[in-house]
């Protein structure tokens, strides 16, 4: 039985600690699971799925039904336990940690709006009234692929994207589905969609930009500098 300073139960271990400890005690080598599964263990511990993925870079090796197609695609399988993340030295195995200068770089310079959606801090999602996007940083490539954490390597993206993308069972849209979408567009709009492909990035206008920085005020300072514009555009 595992010691109740190192069980996954313990809530006051660290997420990726808890979840390292579940899969090693409930799954083991050569088991499947599913995210749902996790997710119930682990209730009320915040980005359950991210701190899995996490556990890569220590040389945890968790594959999905695009490794293994003989998985149904809501299955995980451990193929490999690694390095063991609830001992102190290696709590910080495989993680990377990005310098708080980096961050506010990558934010300002993503214009504080998710490069992959568009949408703004703490903006609601289109046709989503009621929502309220969050934003973070994502690796342009995953941990697998040795992602760093300098600028170049970060991009700004909301929670949603963050995890649909990063997401270890995460369904991506086809080429397919994205070419009807891009074949619907205006000339107009190819060419300029296919400007931001030649130089891998959105351009933003100055206004774009200004309600990039505009969203990512606290609410009580978004109202007054609301106020501000209408009594300047009055006067």
């Amino acid at each position: 039985m595992p010691t109740p300073d190192l069980d996954w139960r313990n809530t006051d271990l660290g997420t990726r600690v808890r979840v390292a400890l579940w899969l090693r005690d409930e799954i083991g080598e050569g088991g499947t699971f599913s995210k749902a599964a996790l997710r119930a263990a682990i209730s009320g511990a915040e980005q359950v799925d991210r701190r899995m993925r996490d556990l890569r870079p220590a040389g945890w090796v968790i594959k999905t039904n695009r490794d293994m197609p003989s998985l149904q695609p809501d299955q995980l399988y451990l193929e490999t336990i690694g390095l063991p993340v609830w001992e102190q030295e290696h709590r910080a195995a495989g993680l990377r940690q990005i310098s708080a200068k980096t961050r506010r770089f990558v934010y300002e310079r993503d214009g504080h709006m998710c490069r992959r959606c568009g949408v703004g801090a703490a903006e609601a999602y289109p046709g989503e009234p009621g929502t309220h996007a969050r934003l973070t940083l994502g690796h342009v490539n995953p941990h697998a692929a040795g992602s760093g954490a300098e600028a170049e390597d970060l991009i700004t993206e909301c929670a949603r994207c963050n995890e649909s993308v990063r997401d270890l069972t995460g369904v991506q849209m086809s080429r397919g589905q994205v070419w009807a979408r891009v074949r619907e567009l205006p000339v107009r709009q190819k060419r300029e969609l296919h400007a931001w492909m030649a130089g891998d990035v959105r351009p933003l206008s100055p206004v774009q930009q200004a309600w990039g920085m505009y969203r990512q005020l606290p609410a009580a300072v978004r109202d007054e500098m609301k106020q501000d514009l209408h009594d300047l555009l009055e006067s």
